[in-house]
């Protein structure tokens, strides 16, 4: 119920970035969603895409700063207020969402974040019935 997520360290200098979707885009691999977070001195760019243990190793080859990270990623119907009811529910039961961004994908909103306590979280999901994403459909996204 959770999936990979690349957290890439990047400098905030010209060419780091590049060099980071360079290298993934001469492996193949697709980026499904992405954000910065940036301070002064670096990014952290969060990354999902179809191939993560691969991009992970592609990077870390490449001597750039990665790690993985289990986020969730839930489908809700892409209407207003959709949003705002995952993050009621998970709040009403005292969870932290850590981090947070969003998406379309395939007709539906899609919610990747991460929450602490992350079990607990999942839990009260599952209990309501929300839609979780997997790795297996950002692999067959077409």
């Amino acid at each position: 119920m959770t999936i990979k997520q690349l957290s890439i360290f990047i400098e905030n200098k010209g060419g780091t970035l590049i060099k980071v979707l360079d290298l993934l885009s001469k492996a193949n691999i697709q980026i499904i969603a992405s954000t910065i977070a940036d301070t002064k001195d670096y990014g952290i760019y969060r990354v999902l895409c179809d191939s993560p243990a691969q991009a992970y190793l592609i990077l870390k080859e490449a001597g750039i700063n990665v790690q993985l990270a289990d986020v969730i990623a839930v489908s809700i119907d892409d209407e207003p207020g959709r949003a705002a009811n995952i993050v009621s529910l998970l709040s009403s039961k005292d969870i932290s969402i850590l981090y947070m961004y969003s998406f379309v994908w395939k007709d539906k909103g899609v919610l990747v974040f991460r929450a602490d306590p992350c079990e607990t979280a999942k839990e009260i999901l599952l209990i309501n019935k929300v839609s979780f994403l997997t790795e297996e459909d950002f692999k067959n996204r077409k």
